[in-house]
């Protein structure tokens, strides 16, 4: 039997199989029939059911394409289905996606005997967690909540309103990917001046130069002129060539290199307390801002442009989750170290 003469149920049926929208689109684009059936009155349902399969829980995810200021964030939006709706979804999805390959190196980093993928129900706990922790960041760190106010009572009942909403297991699988993504701050993105001088001597173990870090300099260091132009949005995660074709590349090869206007060392982000509070900053950008600057800017006068972007509230600012999260616990009768102990043994978080 050909294609063109199945019935148009059995070809739906074949199309809410799609594990992927990049299959259903393939698959409509192979013959007149399938693009017929496809184009019909079940686009968006194929869509969407192929979207869920490949980036769920899309409910999570709808929250953040959703979420505005005029409503709290605990409440969850139920919205209806549209084509500009599934645009959003998939560039937040797309992102949330490639924290799929960058957890379990880092998760099990120390651990190589442990080093596995991630299961199918691993990879749902992960995009999961990882929709949830960016929606908390998109709804409380912004220029609304200020340093002044963090620790205010009401403020922070605000906060744990949107923790309510989850479970203990699941407060567990967020606290786990976040460490995962501090991770990914603290080694890769704003590395410390210890950071820089162990990678610059595994590069170049035969060199005897000695780094000149910024505490040692009289000016702050440069500002890479072909990223001043650069702005970022949530809805917007585009490739590196669209901004800087060619540069990034040789961005990434210059970081550990010395010429006579590069210092290595300038690229450090201080030591031991200073490094921390950095850290701390930096912390409350939402997971789609932190896999961006991973892959675009690799040096520190690229994230430096960035952040200041964002806005003056950003700085001395540090991130509120887990002080959230503390009280949270804390209500129900839980201790945070004791969870992020059990996270560690693997008791609990995405991997238990």
């Amino acid at each position: 039997m050909q294609f063109e003469d199945l019935a148009n149920e059995l070809v739906l049926h074949i199309f809410l199989s799609c594990n992927s929208v990049e299959d259903v689109l393939s698959l409509a684009s192979t013959c007149r029939h399938f693009r017929t059936v496809f184009g019909a009155s079940q686009r968006l349902p194929v869509l969407y059911q192929a979207a869920e399969a490949e980036y769920g829980p899309l409910t999570e995810a709808m929250q953040i394409a959703t979420h505005n200021s005029s409503q709290p964030a605990h409440i969850v939006r139920k919205v209806p289905l549209s084509l500009a709706l599934l645009k959003q979804v998939l560039k937040i999805g797309a992102a949330a996606k490639k924290w799929e390959d960058i957890y379990p190196a880092k998760k099990w980093k120390d651990k190589f005997e442990d080093r596995r993928l991630l299961t199918t129900e691993e990879r749902y706990r992960l995009r999961r967690a990882i929709y949830r922790l960016w929606l908390y960041s998109k709804a409380f760190h912004n220029a609304r909540y200020g340093r002044l106010t963090r620790t205010h009572k009401h403020v922070v009942l605000e906060r744990a309103e949107l923790l309510h909403n989850w479970t203990t297991p699941e407060l567990a699988e967020v606290e786990d990917v976040r460490a995962v993504i501090r991770d990914v701050l603290r080694n890769q993105i704003c590395p410390s001046n210890g950071t820089i001088q162990r990678k610059f001597r595994k590069r170049h173990p035969e060199s005897d130069q000695q780094l000149l870090f910024n505490i040692h300099l009289n000016y702050p260091p440069p500002v890479s002129a072909t990223f001043q132009q650069h702005y970022y949005t949530t809805h917007q995660i585009s490739s590196s060539a669209k901004f800087f074709p060619g540069d990034i590349k040789s961005a990434y090869s210059l970081k550990y290199t010395s010429t006579p206007q590069h210092e290595p060392g300038g690229e450090g982000w201080g030591d031991d307390i200073p490094h921390y509070y950095i850290i701390e900053d930096m912390a409350k950008l939402d997971p789609g801002q932190i896999i961006w600057l991973k892959e675009n800017a690799p040096l520190k006068g690229m994230v430096e442009c960035f952040v200041n972007e964002i806005g003056d509230f950003f700085k001395n600012n540090g991130e509120t989750f887990g002080q959230t999260l503390e009280w949270v616990l804390q209500e129900r009768g839980e201790d945070a170290e004791e969870m992020r102990n059990a996270i560690m043994e693997e008791e609990v978080g995405v991997t238990c």
